[in-house]
């Protein structure tokens, strides 16, 4: 979990090129989910990560499916990757990771998110969000003893 946070960590202030889901580093992300250049990106970010930290899964760019079959956690813990319901759209429509708690707030690291916490934003952001905004948890962390 701490060698995922740091490299999320690492990626905080990373823009896009233009402003159009795109960019070197943008391409990277979108690449680990097998997106092309201005696709969103918030779950390419997050697979991204985890495979900078030598782990297979997840690899997918569609945020809904970062919580299918996977442990769900009720209380947020660093490591976790989180999932914004957005009613408008019946869906989990953004992610990112928990990086800290601070009482009823989430800290996280997110890709495609802004200042204002938009879920089509311009860069990797680190966020302070309120705890009961966050819809859904998901471990994508192997089992004790369990390998990458």
């Amino acid at each position: 979990m701490t060698r995922l946070l740091a490299i999320a960590n690492q990626e905080v202030g990373i823009r896009e090129a233009s402003g159009h889901n795109d960019g070197q580093r943008v391409a990277a992300y979108l690449a680990a989910a097998d997106l092309r250049m201005g696709a969103p990106w918030c779950a390419a970010f997050v697979c991204w990560v985890f495979r900078k930290a030598g782990y297979a899964q997840p690899r997918t760019g569609w945020s809904p499916a970062l919580f299918n079959s996977r442990v769900h956690r009720k209380k947020a813990a660093p490591g976790l990757v989180f999932g914004i319901w957005f009613p408008e759209l019946h869906r989990i429509a953004h992610v990112g990771f928990v990086a800290d708690l601070q009482h009823d707030w989430v800290i996280s690291i997110e890709g495609n998110s802004n200042a204002d916490g938009s879920r089509e934003g311009d860069g990797v952001y680190r966020k302070r969000r309120p705890l009961h905004l966050i819809y859904d948890l998901a471990n994508w962390l192997p089992e004790e003893g369990g390998t990458p």
